[in-house]
């Protein structure tokens, strides 16, 4: 299931004609991560896929809410256990003694939902909303935590699993979030926390902050993230406008920041069979070479999602693995993927003409002369230019 998973996340980013769709929805499976690897979650994660693709451009509080109730989510951060505590001592008491009038005995895995679990809570405050920096506390996390008890999976045992309410465990008491008291009660106060995080400012700062990182450049410029934020503000958290604001600003193509971005190793390969119009029929090996560079598709454990900087990228068995791998796609070692290289270079180039066909072809914004130079003593040379 897993293999098939990531074969068919790689083919639709190869294929696909909307390539700023697929990057922001990369961006998305980050923010809101979840280990495929963890119990029943390789069987959710396409749908939790599916519901972030359709958000994916949407407002922020749908998407937020998206996830919220995404059984892939409330497994990963054991939402779907989380209960309050006198509820779930009351059911189990309940059920032992049902069990002695039967004569038997409460089954093993009876009492798994056993209390209050803050995972969901602290990871929807710190990497989902407004930031490690957002000025929320460790009460807050633990009132975000009983809003959302009864928020849990059924169907689970039966293949079907669907997000649901148990009213039955949540815990009923008023509850105060970020200063201010709760209005609704029941599975709205789950809601009402989603909405007030969506339209809160720190996550606008926040949120905009990671779109121009991803973007942009790993330092964004501020104004440019203080725009993005204005826009979020103005237009209650539509992403579209925000992207649309990082994407036309005069910083995106500006001279400073222009291909400062390190691609992770999904866009580098990705981009590299797309550039040389590459046919996949098999994406399996090219799932395997991500792996190899570190970046496993659904496979990252941590909340926190794969990074987006340089930092996490470039080192000396990163880029010796994406020499590697280029090395092989040049070389038609890399299974699953024939390339047509008459539609790179056609045969009768001239070696004076090499590396501007290449440019042309492959990096059409343009070669450093680092590499320009490079390319120009290669051709020199007489080596084949595939």
């Amino acid at each position: 299931v897993l293999s098939e998973l990531q074969t068919a996340r790689i083919l639709g980013a190869v294929e696909s004609e909307r390539q700023l769709v697929e990057v922001l929805v990369d961006f998305w499976l980050n923010h809101f991560n979840v280990y495929a690897q963890k119990g029943p979650v390789r069987y959710l994660v396409a749908e939790h896929e599916r519901e972030i693709r359709e958000h994916a451009w949407g407002r922020f509080e749908d998407l937020l809410l998206a996830t919220a109730k995404s059984p892939a989510m409330l497994f990963y951060l054991d939402n779907w256990l989380s209960v309050d505590p006198e509820a779930a001592k009351e059911r189990q008491q309940r059920r032992e003694r049902t069990m002695r009038r039967r004569g038997g005995t409460t089954p093993p895995g009876a009492a798994r939902r056993s209390g209050l679990n803050e995972n969901y809570a602290r990871e929807l405050l710190e990497l989902h909303t407004l930031g490690v920096d957002g000025g929320y506390t460790q009460e807050d996390v633990t009132e975000v935590a009983r809003a959302f008890t009864g928020w849990t999976i059924r169907g689970l045992r039966q293949n079907d699993p669907q997000f649901a309410f148990d009213s039955r465990v949540h815990d009923d008491g008023q509850k105060t979030v970020l200063g201010e008291k709760l209005d609704s009660r029941g599975e709205g106060e789950g809601r009402e926390i989603v909405r007030r995080l969506a339209r809160h400012p720190q996550t606008a700062r926040f949120v905009s902050y990671k779109l121009a990182r991803r973007l942009v450049a790993d330092e964004p410029p501020e104004a440019l993230v203080e725009r993005a934020a204005a826009t979020w503000q103005r237009t209650g958290g539509e992403i579209r406008e925000v992207v649309r604001t990082i994407v036309t600003s005069p910083e995106l193509l500006g001279p400073e920041h222009r291909s400062a971005k390190v691609k992770t190793p999904l866009e580098f390969v990705v981009s590299a069979v797309r550039a040389g119009g590459g046919e996949v029929s098999d994406a399996r090996d090219l799932a395997r070479r991500i792996g190899e560079m570190g970046m496993p598709v659904y496979l990252q454990q941590p909340p926190t999602g794969y990074r987006d900087t340089a930092d996490a990228w470039v080192s000396t068995s990163g880029l010796v693995a994406r020499l590697n791998f280029a090395l092989d796609l040049a070389g038609g070692r890399v299974r699953g993927v024939r390339f047509d290289r008459e539609r790179i270079l056609p045969p009768d180039t001239p070696d004076h003409e090499v590396s501007e066909v290449l440019a042309a072809s492959l990096v059409p914004s343009g070669l450093s002369e680092d590499t320009r130079q490079t390319l120009e003593k290669e051709a020199e040379g007489g080596l084949s230019p595939t």
